[in-house]
């Protein structure tokens, strides 16, 4: 019951530290810790009133929520595996390549209607708008450390060779040195940006990538304690279907 409630805390942690585009993540977080409470109640109860039939509804239904935790953290190991920044020169943080994820990254990514949806809130975000007001001046933006979405979303790809005018704003009146199609896509409105752009999506990826291993790891640590707390489960049911007995 402790461990639900510290679960319960964990997502409304996370919740806490991101907007409300990106709290879909701490749905199935909190969603998780009220079923182990739910679950934790009828282990309670059986234990207390020596019910070996609550006890077996308590071990069944934990078993399953350990099998669904193993599954899903496996998967996601499996989704996230694929997927690093490439380096560029007299930048200090990484662009992204959309190509480098999985499969089901890209699927998801270039799914019209995901992606709709993605944009938008992306669009409402202060990511973008808030560069020019975090670096003054040329030579602070380009020492800064963007995240994926600001370097992948607020800029046009360093390939393009547009030369940066400030934070929010890049010279396109220059030709693109490259052939990608994030250069044509690029424009300066900050309800266009590189919203539309693959860098933008893989940026976003990156991001998925980096939130989903967090709960990856959580899952890890709370499928061995509760792996713990079943075994001590199956001792309760033991000892009340011996007192039963007896």
């Amino acid at each position: 019951m402790l461990l639900a409630v510290g679960v319960v805390g964990f997502g409304i942690w996370m919740s806490a530290h991101h907007d409300g585009c990106r709290k879909s993540i701490t749905f199935p977080v909190l969603g998780l810790g009220g079923v182990i409470f739910v679950i934790s109640i009828v282990g309670f109860l059986g234990a207390w009133k020596n019910n070996s039939i609550l006890l077996w509804i308590y071990l069944i239904m934990l078993c399953l929520i350990l099998v669904a935790i193993l599954v899903f953290t496996v998967l996601v190991f499996i989704v996230t595996n694929n997927g690093s920044g490439h380096s560029v020169n007299g930048l200090r943080y990484k662009e992204y390549q959309l190509q480098d994820y999985s499969s089901w990254f890209l699927k998801q990514l270039n799914n019209t209607n995901n992606w709709k949806h993605l944009k938008s809130c992306l669009v409402k975000t202060d990511d973008c708008s808030n560069l020019s007001k975090r670096y003054k001046t040329l030579k602070q933006y380009k020492l800064a450390k963007l995240t994926p979405i600001e370097a992948g979303c607020c800029r046009p790809p360093s390939e393009c060779g547009y030369p940066a005018v400030n934070a929010s704003h890049y010279d396109l009146s220059f030709h693109p040195t490259s052939s990608s199609k994030d250069c044509k896509l690029y424009k300066n409105s900050k309800n266009v940006k590189c919203y539309n752009c693959d860098s933008c999506k893989a940026g976003v990826a990156q991001y998925m990538k980096t939130e989903w291993r967090v709960v990856a790891i959580f899952n890890v640590i709370l499928f061995v304690v509760l792996s713990i707390i079943y075994f001590v489960g199956c001792c309760a049911r033991r000892n009340a279907a011996l007192k039963f007995e007896s």
